[in-house]
C-alpha cells in the first residue's frame, strides 16, 4: 500500500506552488519537451504539473504522465485561465513552447506581485515593451486577488492589457526567464546565463541553429530521457527519481538503480518496497557495502533483526563504509537490550574511525561498567516510564519532557521510585515480565506517534512493542500527553499504525493526548466506539511553573530575547522558502537588537546551521546557548530569566510557557499551531512561510516587550487553564494507579 502524504497546509502555511501550461492538440509535443527539460536541468523540482486544454481526451496526456508523477489536466478557456488556479499560493505560467536551459531556483523563491519579463513590441521602437499574455509569468495569487479575474484572461499584447491590468503589482525580471528564440538571428549562440528559450508560435528555427539544439537535447524517448534523469548527479527530487527509475528498473535492473529506488523508499517510510526492490539484485554479493547497508538497516526497520545484522556486518567489513554499519549494528544491539554487543559494536566503529559520531554516542550510552548502582525501591513501589530518554548532545526538550511527566505522579523522579524503559527497545517477554512488575505503566510523553525517528514493523509508531506483547500486558497503563507529530507533507502508511493503535486504545486505562489537534488525528484513525476514549491532556512542561518544587517566579527578568529553529526534515519545514525565512529573520533581528540582547537557544548542535547561515548571508552574530549541554534547572532558569522566546521547535515554545515566559512560535510544524490553539493564541505564532515575517515578528516582540508585564500576567493565566486540566486528569489517574 503506497504511503499517502499528510496534508496541513492550512496549519503551517505552507506555500502551495505549481507549475501551468495551456495546449492545444497540435502544441502537446511542445509539452513533453518541456516537460523533459525542467527535469533534466532542475531535478530537485518536482511540484504539480497543471496542464490546461480546450477539452482534449484525456489519453492524450499520457506521454506528459509518463514525463511526470504530477500532471494534472484540466479544462479551460484559454491561456489566461492560470490567473484561475486559486488553490495554489503562487503559479508559474510556462508554454509549450518553451524549454527550460538553466536552474529556476530564483523565480520558485519570488514572493511578491506577478514576476513578467517584458519584451519588446516589434515595429514600435526599441521603448515599447509588452508583457505577452503567453510569456513565463510567476503568480502570487494573493497579490491579483482583487484583480478581476476577466480582466486578467482577456488581455492582450496589442495593447499592453496585461501590464495594465496588474498595474502595480508587475514585477519585472530578467530577460534570462524568458529569452525569446528569434533574438539568436544568424546563428548567434544560446547565451550561457539563460534560464527559459522560447519558440513562439510560427516561429521556425533553422535545424542546425543553436537554439534549435538546445531544443533539440530534450526531444527523447521515454527510456532515453529516465536514464538521464537517473544518470545526473546531486541531489533527485524522490518522486520524480521513482517516476523514472521504477519503469527502468523493471526493464533492466542494476544493483546502482536498485540502491538508489531502494534508498528513496526507506526515506519514505516504505522499508518493505525497498527490501524488495534491493534484495533480489543484491543477491549474496560481498562486493556491494553500501548497499548492503542499506538493506540492513530497512530490515531493521521492518523488526526484521536476525536478517538486519546479517547484512550490516557483510557491510562492516568494508572500511570505507565500517563505521557506519558498525553504529547501526550497536544501535540494533541495544534496540534488543544487548548492551555488551552493542558497546563492542560501538568500539569497533572506533577502531574503523576513532572520528565517528555516531559509534562514539553508542560507545558512551550505557556503558555495562557505567556508573554506581542506583538503590531502588521494590517493583510493586515503582512505576514504569516509557519515554524517549535523551542523553549526550541530543535534543534538550527531550531531556525535560521525561522529568516533567515523572513530576506529575511522585516528586521523587529519580531511579529509585521509576523503572525506565527506553521507548524504541522491543518489548519481549522479558520486557512485560519487567512492566507488570510495576504498580503501574506510563508512556510519554514526547511525539511518539511518528512514523521515522526509529521505525519498527511492530507498531509503527516509537513504542517498539507487538500487539501480542502488548495485550500481555496486566498492570495499569496509562498513555499521558503523547503527541502526533506527524510532518506537514510526511509520508506516513496508516494501516498498520491504525491497528496498533486501537489495540492500544482498547488496552489503556488512560489516553491522554498533549494537544486538541493530535486527539483528532488520532480519533480519525480509530472506531467509534473508541473515539470518546481518546482525551486531552497538556504537555506537562507547559505547567512547570506548578509542578517543580519550590518554584519562584523571577522579581527581575534579563533583557533577553531568545531565538530558536529547528532543522530536521528541513524539506518539509521550508519547501523553498529557507532563503526568504533567513532574510525575514535578519531584518526582524536588526529591529529587535536595538532595545534587547538577542541570543541564540539551541535545544541540540544541529540548530546552531541558523546562527552560521545568518552571520554568512546576513552579517548577523548571534551568541548562543547551548541547551544541550545544559542540566534540566539550567535549561528551565535560562527560560524563565528571558523576557521573550521565539522558537520553532515544540519545546522551545512549550518550555518557556512553561515558565511563565511569553512567547512567539515560528510555525513550521503542526503541532506549534495546534498548541496555540489550545490555549487561545493563535496569534503567538507566525508561519515560517509569512511574506512579511520579519516587520510582523518584530512587531509582535515589541509589542511583548512594551507591555512585558501584561503578557506574562497573559500567560499565567492560560496555564491556570492548562493546569486544571491536568490536575483533574491526574485525579482520575490516581484512582486508576491505586
Amino acid at each position: 500500500m503506497t504511503p499517502s502524504a499528510d496534508d496541513r497546509r492550512t496549519v503551517t502555511g505552507k506555500r502551495r506552488l505549481a507549475f501551468a501550461v495551456y495546449t492545444d492538440g497540435d502544441r502537446l509535443p511542445g509539452l513533453a519537451v518541456l516537460l523533459r527539460s525542467l527535469a533534466l536541468t532542475n531535478p530537485g523540482v518536482c511540484e504539480d504539473f497543471v496542464v490546461l486544454h480546450p477539452g482534449l481526451p484525456d489519453t492524450g496526456f499520457d506521454e506528459a504522465r509518463r514525463l511526470h508523477p504530477r500532471v494534472l489536466p484540466r479544462r479551460a478557456d484559454g491561456r489566461g485561465d492560470v490567473f484561475r488556479l486559486r488553490e495554489y499560493d503562487t503559479v508559474v505560467a510556462l508554454d509549450p513552447g518553451m524549454v527550460v536551459l538553466g536552474d529556476i531556483a530564483e523565480l520558485l523563491r519570488m514572493r511578491d506581485g506577478v514576476g513578467a519579463v517584458p519584451q519588446l513590441i516589434p515595429g514600435q521602437g526599441t521603448e515599447a515593451r509588452a508583457v505577452l499574455p503567453d510569456g513565463l509569468l510567476v503568480i502570487q495569487n494573493a497579490d491579483v486577488a482583487d484583480v478581476p479575474a476577466p480582466r486578467l484572461a482577456g488581455a492582450t499584447a496589442d495593447d499592453n492589457g496585461l501590464a495594465q491590468a496588474l498595474g502595480s503589482v508587475l514585477v519585472p525580471i530578467g530577460s534570462r526567464h524568458d529569452f525569446l528564440a528569434q533574438r539568436l538571428y544568424d546563428g548567434i549562440p544560446v547565451p550561457e546565463n539563460i534560464t527559459v528559450l522560447r519558440f513562439p508560435d510560427g516561429f521556425e528555427e533553422p535545424g542546425g541553429s543553436p537554439a534549435a539544439e538546445a531544443r533539440r537535447r530534450f526531444e527523447l524517448d521515454d527510456e532515453t530521457f529516465r536514464a538521464a534523469y537517473c544518470a545526473l548527479p546531486g541531489a533527485k527530487h524522490p518522486e520524480l527519481l521513482l517516476h523514472c527509475a521504477v519503469p527502468l528498473l523493471e526493464r533492466r535492473a542494476t544493483l546502482d538503480l536498485a540502491r538508489s529506488v531502494a534508498d528513496v523508499y526507506r526515506q519514505q517510510g516504505r522499508y518493505d518496497e525497498a527490501v524488495d526492490v534491493l534484495a533480489p539484485v543484491l543477491g549474496d554479493r560481498v562486493d556491494a557495502p553500501r548497499c548492503h547497508e542499506t538493506l540492513g538497516v530497512c530490515l531493521m526497520a521492518l523488526s526484521r533483526y536476525d536478517e538486519a545484522e546479517t547484512h550490516l556486518l557483510l557491510a562492516a567489513s568494508a572500511p570505507a563504509v565500517a563505521p557506519r554499519a558498525f553504529a547501526q549494528l550497536a544501535r540494533l544491539s541495544w534496540l534488543l537490550g544487548r548492551l555488551d554487543a552493542a558497546h563492542a559494536y560501538a568500539r569497533e566503529g572506533l577502531d574503523a574511525d576513532p572520528t565517528d559520531a555516531g559509534c562514539r554516542n553508542w560507545y558512551a550510552r550505557e556503558r555495562p561498567d557505567a556508573g554506581e548502582p542506583v538503590e531502588q525501591a521494590a517493583p510493586a513501589e515503582q512505576f514504569a516510564h516509557v519515554a524517549l530518554f535523551a542523553e549526550g548532545d541530543e535534543n534538550a526538550g527531550d531531556k525535560v519532557l521525561p522529568e516533567a511527566v515523572r513530576m506529575c505522579f511522585d516528586s521523587d523522579t529519580g531511579p529509585r521510585r521509576w523503572y525506565q524503559q527506553p521507548v524504541h527497545r522491543l518489548v519481549d517477554d522479558a520486557a512485560v515480565e519487567q512492566l507488570n512488575a510495576r504498580r503501574g505503566v506510563i508512556v510519554g510523553g514526547g511525539g511518539l506517534f511518528l512514523p521515522d525517528t526509529s521505525p519498527n514493523g511492530n507498531s509503527h509508531w516509537q513504542w517498539n512493542i507487538p500487539d501480542a506483547a502488548l495485550n500481555r500486558i496486566t498492570a495499569p497503563l496509562a498513555v499521558f500527553a503523547v503527541g502526533y507529530n506527524v510532518f506537514d507533507g510526511q509520508l506516513y502508511r496508516r494501516q498498520r499504525f491504525a491497528e496498533s493503535l486501537r489495540a492500544l486504545v482498547e488496552r489503556s486505562a488512560f489516553f491522554g493526548l498533549r494537544n486538541h489537534g493530535s486527539v483528532e488525528r488520532v480519533r480519525e484513525l480509530l472506531p467509534a466506539e473508541l473515539r470518546e476514549r481518546v482525551r486531552y491532556q497538556p504537555c506537562p512542561t507547559t505547567v512547570a511553573r506548578h509542578l517543580v518544587m519550590g518554584w519562584e517566579d523571577p522579581v527581575e527578568r534579563a533583557d533577553t530575547v531568545l531565538v530558536n529553529c529547528a532543522f530536521d526534515r528541513a524539506g518539509l519545514r521550508f519547501g523553498h522558502d529557507y532563503g526568504h525565512f533567513l532574510a525575514e529573520m535578519a531584518d526582524a533581528l536588526r529591529s529587535l537588537r536595538e532595545r534587547a540582547d538577542v541570543r541564540y537557544a539551541a535545544h541540540m548542535p544541529a540548530d546552531e546551521k541558523f546562527v552560521h547561515d545568518l552571520r554568512r548571508e546576513h552579517g548577523i552574530s548571534l551568541p548562543v546557548d547551548p541547551l544541550y549541554v545544559m542540566t534540566n534547572d539550567e535549561i528551565r532558569d535560562l527560560y524563565r530569566r528571558a523576557k521573550l522566546v521565539m522558537g520553532m521547535r515544540g519545546h522551545a515554545g512549550m518550555i518557556p510557557f512553561g515558565c511563565g515566559t511569553p512567547i512567539i512560535s515560528l510555525v513550521s510544524h503542526p503541532k506549534l499551531a495546534y498548541f496555540l490553539l489550545d490555549i487561545g493564541r493563535p496569534e503567538w505564532g507566525l508561519s515560517v512561510h509569512d511574506r512579511a515575517l520579519g516587520r510582523r515578528l518584530a512587531e509582535r516582540a515589541a509589542g511583548v516587550l512594551d507591555d512585558h508585564a501584561a503578557s506574562v500576567a497573559d500567560v499565567h493565566d492560560r496555564q491556570d487553564f492548562l493546569w486544571k486540566i491536568t490536575r483533574t486528569n491526574l485525579d482520575d489517574l490516581r484512582e486508576i494507579l491505586a
